[in-house]
């Protein structure tokens, strides 16, 4: 069967996590997935926003990370596609008003083909005259604008209601990713096997947004039982996250991200009732790999050969662990000292997007290579996304 292919409809301050979660889970996936944004070409950048509330009014807005587009809007055929995603954040208040826009909309209704739209994304659809008579939910402050142009609201209860009404799936916010993505695989026409595993990720204050938030609702969204824990921190304490980004610098850059609420207790956490490991990097694991009980933890999954899946300064706490003798492994370049002294034959991330799996163990060098990051940590836990 031919590879499925996605659109994915951007702009700028498009809400960060709303875009790149769907981007790299769906690619993780096997899904092709094209990311265009009107008067853009292939390589150019969407700056976007990372909205999260903070005991205000309403939400609050910060920079997110700079997401690339991989194709010219204008090379774009709606016929060519099986699906179209549609993020939220500020970006659809002004695709709303470009007719070329609406008009690729109105095609992959007329296709019948799945539309799925998040947070302010289903203002596109209303411009597009397309929610007449249709069940469909969005951020709370959207509803007026949906009613407006026929639609039947479902009032969001919670930050992750999702609503199927046929071919068009909408939701309120990337609180609900993990249900919003499974249900877009869904009316793709895809199916998963293997995926009751039970898997731990190791976080702590200033890891990696990306790092943390896509590995982590990818899995979820498959049907993972996914446990976030962090030590000294319980079911839902917050980790602060930093947003690394490429931007021209001789390094990368660093802005505040967003909180990442953590769902179980460190304390009395069970590695053997595990299936696998998540290491996220940015600057925790500097500080994580100090802690003796952490570098218990990460034993244990090395030496009963689970899947432990790393990425960019991760591998700074297996260095300390004195698990990758031996081991072929990769990192962000940064940590290549800590690698190499520890004994391991280092894997130069060239292009950084690269990812490799030795035994049980699956290493990348940051971020933008989480589609094979997580297909590689699928890989070794025998999940498999068919269509």
């Amino acid at each position: 069967m031919a590879q499925k292919r996605v659109l994915l409809l951007c702009g700028d301050y498009m809400e960060d996590s709303e875009a790149m979660v769907p981007f790299q889970a769906l690619q993780a996936y096997g899904v092709a997935v094209d990311a265009v944004c009107p008067g853009k070409n292939s390589g150019d950048i969407c700056r976007t926003c990372v909205h999260q509330n903070s005991g205000h009014q309403t939400y609050c807005e910060k920079r997110g990370h700079n997401f690339k587009v991989n194709l010219a809007f204008d090379e774009v055929e709606a016929k060519n596609y099986d699906g179209l995603v549609i993020p939220g954040g500020r970006a659809p208040e002004y695709l709303a008003h470009i007719p070329s826009v609406v008009d690729l909309v109105t095609q992959f209704f007329s296709f019948e083909k799945p539309v799925a739209a998040i947070c302010h994304g289903p203002l596109i659809l209303a411009a597009a005259g397309v929610l007449k008579g249709r069940n469909c939910t969005a951020y709370h402050s959207v509803g007026p604008v949906l009613i407006a142009a026929g639609a039947h609201w479902v009032q969001p209860q919670t930050l992750a209601l999702n609503v199927v009404d046929g071919n068009l799936i909408t939701g309120v916010s990337y609180r609900g990713h993990p249900e919003f993505i499974h249900l877009f695989v869904k009316a793709l026409g895809g199916s998963i096997s293997g995926f009751n595993k039970r898997i731990l990720f190791l976080c702590g204050d200033y890891m990696e947004d990306y790092e943390a938030t896509v590995p982590f609702q990818s899995l979820q969204a498959l049907g993972c039982h996914v446990d976030a824990v962090c030590p000294q921190k319980k079911a839902g304490d917050t980790c602060p996250t930093a947003i690394h980004d490429f931007e021209g610098d001789q390094t990368y850059s660093e802005k505040p991200g967003y909180n990442f609420t953590l769902n179980a207790d460190y304390d009395g956490v069970n590695p053997s009732s595990y299936d696998a490991l998540v290491i996220p990097g940015g600057r925790s694991p500097a500080y994580l790999a100090l802690n003796q009980s952490v570098i218990a933890l990460v034993k244990h999954f090395m030496e009963s050969k689970k899947p432990v899946a790393s990425i960019c300064h991760g591998q700074q706490i297996l260095a300390a662990a004195n698990v990758l003798k031996g081991r072929k492994c990769t990192a962000y370049p940064a940590v290549k000292l800590n690698v190499v002294l520890a004994g391991a034959t280092w894997l130069e991330p060239e292009p950084i997007e690269s990812c490799f799996t030795d035994g049980n163990l699956v290493t990348g060098a940051a971020w933008p290579g989480h589609p094979e990051f997580i297909s590689q940590l699928m890989a070794l836990l025998g999940i498999e996304v068919s269509f």
